[in-house]
């Protein structure tokens, strides 16, 4: 899988994935010009939304509703170096009431989404830097 990443001016970049396009920027009080979410929170939210595609197979396998399901997302970033989000909390909204059994699986179902899985196990990183055209 690759993702390519542009550079479209000031803080704004745009991630084209598959033929998608999504734009990231900074707000305006971080010198951006907000036309999209910070690379941080699109993070968390691949994050909330990985759990609710979890939640939506597993009350469809399950017979159960899925029409009004909603995932809430809160999230910190730390206060101290390296800058990263330091806590997330997750809550997953069920269009009914599920007898406790059932609530207890699906909770256990999201914590182990993708992303959620790939943060708990962090993948091997590498980064390399190359220039696009020779020195001139």
């Amino acid at each position: 899988m690759s993702i390519a990443v542009r550079y479209e001016g000031h803080d704004r970049f745009e991630i084209g994935i598959r033929g998608h396009r999504v734009t990231v920027d900074q707000p305006r009080d971080a010198g951006g010009q907000d036309s999209g979410p910070t690379p941080t929170e699109l993070f968390v939210a691949s994050l909330a939304a990985c759990v609710g595609f979890y939640a939506e197979r597993f009350l469809r396998r399950h017979d159960l509703p899925a029409e009004d399901l909603e995932v809430r997302c809160d999230y910190e970033m730390s206060e101290d170096r390296p800058a990263r989000v330091a806590s997330v909390q997750i809550e997953v909204m069920t269009p009914t009431r599920l007898l406790p059994s059932r609530n207890e699986a699906l909770r256990r179902v999201v914590e182990h989404c993708t992303v959620h899985n790939t943060i708990r196990l962090a993948p091997e990183m590498r980064v390399s830097v190359a220039a696009r055209q020779r020195a001139a």
